[in-house]
């Protein structure tokens, strides 16, 4: 699995790779917390993060 942050944040350059959609949007929400200043993923957010997420 893996995501591009630039799909849900335009000009964003953080990619992430993971085997689980779990470990993966565990690095997403590390991203977002310490690129982005977003403290928690919201349901909102995370539908975002879930639609943007391809299968390798």
């Amino acid at each position: 699995m893996h995501i591009a942050c630039n799909e849900v944040v335009p000009g964003c350059g953080f990619t992430a790779s993971a085997d689980t959609e779990e470990e993966l949007t565990d690095k997403v929400a590390a991203h977002a917390a310490q690129d982005h200043g977003v403290p928690e993923v919201t349901p909102e957010l995370a539908a975002k993060i879930k639609a943007a997420i391809r299968r390798q």
